[in-house]
């Protein structure tokens, strides 16, 4: 009787199926860094497009700013905001300091990261929990 030769010893797959565990412990957790950066650029992203809109608004109110609490909701016909939205799961909380000359800051957060994103312009102290240096008019977040 002659023994047939073909296919894989236990001990031969156990090998493979350790050093699959070992790739896959090294890159999940690499993968969940990459996603949490990503929920920071958009709070920054955000950041950026409401300097945008608050600009735009202060330009048609004679240079007043509007504080509010921004959330990814639809614009409506009454809407003061120029149809500013923030992405999905992201709330901005705006202050405005009246000046002179005039101010705002925002603090971004999301449901996705406990990471905020913080933002001044003009004559606003810089948020409470900011990171430290920040300039003016640039989104600055926890380290």
């Amino acid at each position: 009787m002659k023994r047939s030769t073909k296919g894989f010893t236990l001990i031969e797959l156990l090998i493979v199926v350790v050093i699959i565990g070992i790739l896959a412990a090294i890159a999940i957790p690499r993968f969940a860094a990459t996603k949490e950066r990503a929920y920071v650029a958009t709070e920054k992203t955000d950041l950026k497009n409401l300097a945008t809109a608050e600009e735009g608004y202060a330009g048609n109110n004679n240079g007043a700013y509007l504080a509010s609490t921004w959330k990814n909701l639809p614009p409506t016909a009454a809407d003061t905001t120029a149809g500013f939205a923030t992405s999905a799961g992201v709330t901005i909380v705006t202050t405005v300091v009246a000046g002179p000359p005039p101010g705002w800051s925002g603090t971004a957060s999301s449901t996705n990261t406990a990471k905020k994103c913080y933002i001044f312009v003009g004559n606003s102290p810089a948020p409470a929990g900011n990171p430290g240096s920040m300039s003016d008019a640039a989104p600055a977040c926890d380290p």
